[in-house]
């Protein structure tokens, strides 16, 4: 199995709403997403492991060309998240295990554009996207136990939280428990199928339409 791509040849654009773009970064975009990582070091630095690698332009360079290899190898799928235009976040299928069909999201995104959905829709676009084109099977999310903001995002998309995997992942001079959410394809569909069928049968309308919280976030893409 392949990646899609567009007739050109050019990888998919995903757009999960008329003012968010997921696309390959591109080594024109070097300069864009350092400016984005540095003003954000702080913030960033508290979840994230990575940050003292990238400690200029030439580091988001290399960064986004071993992005674009691994794509091209069918190895991984990583994505810049532009907001109206802006560089903002990045959005990514870490490595691909194709003989078990499966994946973990990984994320991240600036603190100015926090609290206004974009995350959110970004991965409910790249699991539709994994499930849908790409065949996967389960999907991941890791998040450390106390990044609520983070867990809240496959909390909301109905993943399953699975437990904690204790102390695996090294944040500098200390380690982190993980939460491990987890969905599969064939939940993914299933709910996906149960709600559509149900709101064109149903007249009333679809603000009223009562959805088990276990899917919640299946069916937002619905409603």
């Amino acid at each position: 199995m392949i990646f899609r791509r567009t007739t050109s040849g050019l990888p998919v654009v995903l757009a999960p709403t008329s003012d968010i773009r997921l696309s390959l970064m591109e080594e024109s975009h070097a300069h864009e997403l350092f400016r984005l990582v540095d003003s954000n070091r702080t913030y960033l630095r508290e979840w994230l492991p990575w940050l003292d690698s990238q400690q200029g332009v030439a580091d988001s360079m290399q960064f986004i060309r071993v992005m674009k290899d691994q794509f091209r190898n069918n190895e991984s799928m990583t994505m810049g998240i532009w907001y109206r235009n802006s560089l903002c976040g990045v959005i990514g299928y870490h490595r691909i295990d194709w003989l078990n069909k499966s994946s973990m999201i990984g994320y991240w995104i600036g603190s100015d554009h926090q609290g206004k959905g974009i995350m959110t829709e970004s991965c409910r676009t790249m699991i539709n996207h994994g499930i849908d084109h790409l065949g996967l099977h389960r999907i991941e999310i890791k998040c450390a136990t106390g990044n609520r903001k983070s867990c809240a995002i496959p909390e909301r998309l109905g993943f399953v939280n699975e437990g904690i995997a204790r102390q695996a992942e090294k944040l500098y001079d200390h380690y982190v428990d993980l939460v491990v959410y987890s969905m599969l394809a064939v939940v993914y569909q299933f709910a996906f199928s149960c709600v559509s069928t149900s709101l064109a049968k149903s007249s009333i309308s679809h603000s009223f339409v009562v959805i088990p919280a276990a899917i919640a976030g299946v069916t937002r893409r619905v409603l």
